[in-house]
């Protein structure tokens, strides 16, 4: 088995938080090297310019896109990294819990509403309004699933190297912490997208515990267009066995009687013809051997 049938056997055996890391992986891997084989041509695009969130309202008016597309691109080799381990640390706590069409929900979901924070807040943040920024990476997706399983689980014990054994909180609040000293420094947009996933994680548990679902909506459309698509089963043809018609037992005896009469008559024939000769049969003998003979 050579590495691309591994990676494709991998694909389809993983788990949601698995194929999510491939869609990051591919989206990133792709467009780097064919821009970079265009740039020997001199042809230069930034490609992020079509996929990255614009913190202008009116930019997402123009690319309305942007708003799902920006969480499933990454800036450089390091951010996807860091992104996809704790996309998997996280994913695979979360379905512990939750089913892989609530991560999926969850995954797209909590960037959406990690976008609309970071637009309203380089809206309407004085600070922020005049300001020409992009946010692209999974974090603001990745926080909101780390922090809904810290909801739903706090004190779940989670093994560290090194540190050994913490609560699932004491990581979640770390992280949260991280953010806060480092919004007003750099990458204000990113650390505050991240802070919105936070919350949509929080808001999201917090739902679902008084029974309402955030991603079955979502979840549904999904399943939707996937029938749309996807071939539609065909009955599979059904061969029917008819019974044969019964046998007529009380025939086939009589044939059998008869056989086994016909047959001693003819023994009984031989033998005279074996004792006296054929001359010693009579008329009718001789026509019954003769008719029996054909």
């Amino acid at each position: 088995m050579n590495i691309l049938d591994d990676l494709k056997l991998q694909y389809k055996n993983g788990d949601m938080a698995t194929k999510l890391i491939f869609w990051n992986l591919l989206l990133f891997a792709i467009p780097e090297i064919v821009f970079a084989v265009l740039q020997l041509f001199h042809i230069n695009v930034n490609y992020l310019n079509y996929v990255a969130l614009s913190n202008h309202f009116s930019d997402l008016v123009l690319q309305p896109w942007t708003i799902v597309s920006y969480s499933f691109f990454h800036g450089g080799f390091l951010h996807i990294i860091f992104n996809m381990i704790m996309l998997h640390f996280a994913g695979r706590l979360f379905v512990t819990f939750f089913t892989q069409k609530q991560l999926f929900g969850l995954y797209v979901l909590g960037g959406v509403f990690a976008g609309i924070i970071y637009l309203v807040c380089y809206t309407f943040l004085p600070s922020l309004s005049n300001q020409n920024t992009l946010l692209v990476g999974a974090s603001a997706s990745v926080m909101a699933i780390l922090f809904a399983t810290m909801t739903y689980q706090p004190f779940m014990d989670i093994r560290l190297a090194l540190l050994g054994s913490v609560k699932l909180w004491h990581i979640a609040i770390l992280y949260l912490v991280i953010d806060l000293i480092q919004l007003p420094r750099e990458n204000t947009g990113g650390h505050l997208s991240h802070l919105g996933g936070a919350l949509f994680g929080f808001i999201y548990i917090k739902l679902l515990q008084n029974g309402i679902d955030l991603t079955s909506g979502f979840s549904a459309i999904i399943d939707w267009f996937t029938n749309i698509f996807s071939p539609k089963k065909t009955t599979p043809f059904k061969k029917v066995h008819r019974n044969p018609k019964p046998i007529n037992v009380v025939k086939t005896a009589s044939k059998i009687v008869a056989k086994d009469k016909t047959q001693q008559q003819i023994d009984e024939i031989l033998d005279k013809i074996s004792k006296s000769g054929y001359d010693s049969l009579t008329v009718d003998e001789k026509e019954f051997l003769f008719k029996a003979g054909k």
